[in-house]
């Protein structure tokens, strides 16, 4: 695939727009024109966070509803709610552990039947890949590595124009030294785990 429309969703705090900025950067130094853009996004812990990537020439950041060819969810409920943004024959990597939303950790709201939106996601694609991404990243050393377990699988897929060694070499170059050898250890699970 010479082109890629990403989009990426997620709550505050997962690390949905470093991710973002890795993706971006590795396609920059992989020699693909590459647009970016953060859709909406709150800054604080729990808000919804969604951003784009698209590599290959595209002139705007925005995606619009039936477009994207990779849907990222860093949680299943936000992946749910991003499925419109989807086309009908697009891929999706999502993480298949929850992060309840303040209403839900409060008591006040109930988080939909994990089993109902898997459901609904799979109907709605024709490649889906859950990943334990947050059992992933703690096997890795820290849960905070949860989004490279997701790009991990993303970059194994060999649905980008560019491999998993890019990836690598981008959390080498991007990444403050003492998190690299962490953050390399949660991609190359998340590959592993997407492969299987």
């Amino acid at each position: 695939m010479d082109k890629a429309r990403i989009f990426l969703a997620g709550v505050g705090g997962q690390g949905t727009l470093t991710a973002t900025t890795l993706l971006a950067r590795t396609a920059l130094d992989e020699g693909a024109p590459v647009t970016s853009g953060e859709i909406h996004g709150m800054a604080q812990r729990g808000g919804v966070v969604e951003s784009t990537v698209l590599i290959g020439g595209y002139a705007s950041p925005r995606i619009d509803h039936g477009e994207a060819d990779i849907l990222l969810g860093f949680e299943p409920l936000e992946t749910l709610r991003a499925l419109p943004y989807l086309h009908e024959t697009g891929t999706i990597f999502s993480n298949q552990d929850i992060l309840p939303p303040p209403g839900v950790a409060l008591g006040r709201e109930q988080y939909p039947e994990t089993a109902d939106m898997e459901t609904k996601i799979r109907a709605c694609a024709d490649t889906v890949t859950f990943l334990p991404c947050f059992a992933l990243a703690r096997q890795a050393g820290s849960v905070l590595t949860a989004n490279m377990v997701l790009l991990g699988a993303l970059f194994g897929a060999g649905v980008l124009p560019f491999g998993f060694d890019a990836l690598e070499r981008s959390i080498r170059s991007y990444l403050k030294p003492a998190i690299v050898d962490i953050n390399i250890a949660a991609a190359h699970l998340g590959r592993q785990a997407g492969a299987a």
